[in-house]
């Protein structure tokens, strides 16, 4: 577990920052718009409680896991949706207690999972680190809509190493989401963290180059910003290209953000 445990501390932490950030709201900011279009503040702490739940059968219970994927297949366009209204549907109180409860069980499941176990998940199994990290990115980038549809902006950690980790890592899921083939040649990603830190992939003479702030390159792989509206560069055509449908999550290709000057 000492690969997982720093990530598992990570995510416990990015939670609790955005438990600062809601728990104390007044009812009727729940209900702020956020930029996905139709989604709430409540939506959005609904969806994180759903896959939450939706990650702690995958650990303890892979049966019950099975049928919410059946569920899952038989509703493909709306099954995710459905998720976040429901428990938008609840009194604010009780889904912050949905979620606080719900991710505490998910953070001690995944400390007490035993070394080299892997879970089904709805891509391909994963570990207890992926695990750990998937929450994590995902906690981020709903937290960020939430962030924006409060007005406030957070100052970026070096917990951003996970979610690079996973936008990276995603490159030739994103192009296949597209329908295009991976390029054959490893790129080279060199992203300078909150820290000041570099942080850097592939190998370091590859001819296709993407560069620039973390946390930019989260907002791009998460779809939380457009990328005319971030400082991430590319240098070759198919770094280029990955630029335009980068995507960390699974599922198929996000609608995305339009770029600030259009939503004026």
């Amino acid at each position: 577990m000492s690969d997982a445990s720093s990530v598992i501390d990570d995510l416990q932490q990015e939670s609790e920052e955005l438990d600062r950030l809601v728990g104390e709201l007044e009812a009727d900011r729940w209900a702020l718009d956020t930029p996905a279009a139709g989604w709430t503040v409540a939506h959005q702490i609904a969806h994180l409680a759903w896959t939450d739940h939706s990650a702690l059968l995958a650990v303890t219970d892979a049966d019950a896991f099975h049928a919410l994927v059946e569920k899952a297949l038989a509703a493909p366009d709306s099954f995710v949706d459905q998720g976040a209204e429901d428990g938008a549907r609840l009194a604010p109180a009780d889904l912050l207690a949905r979620w606080r409860d719900g991710r505490t069980a998910l953070d001690r499941a995944l400390r007490e999972a035993p070394a080299g176990a892997r879970f089904p998940w709805y891509g391909p199994p994963m570990s207890t680190a992926s695990m750990a990290t998937g929450r994590l990115m995902e906690t981020w980038a709903h937290g960020q809509d939430v962030s924006d549809a409060l007005g406030v902006v957070r100052a970026p950690t070096d917990r951003l190493r996970h979610v690079v980790r996973i936008g990276v890592r995603a490159r030739n899921f994103a192009f296949g989401a597209h329908g295009l083939p991976a390029p054959a040649e490893e790129f080279r990603v060199e992203v300078t963290a909150p820290s000041g830190a570099l942080w850097t992939y592939g190998p370091e003479d590859a001819a296709q180059r993407v560069t620039g702030p973390a946390l930019d390159f989260c907002l791009l792989v998460t779809q939380r910003a457009h990328r005319a509206d971030l400082a991430v560069r590319a240098d070759g055509t198919d770094a280029d290209r990955w630029l335009d449908i980068a995507q960390a999550f699974a599922g198929p290709p996000g609608t995305g953000r339009v770029p600030r000057e259009t939503a004026r």
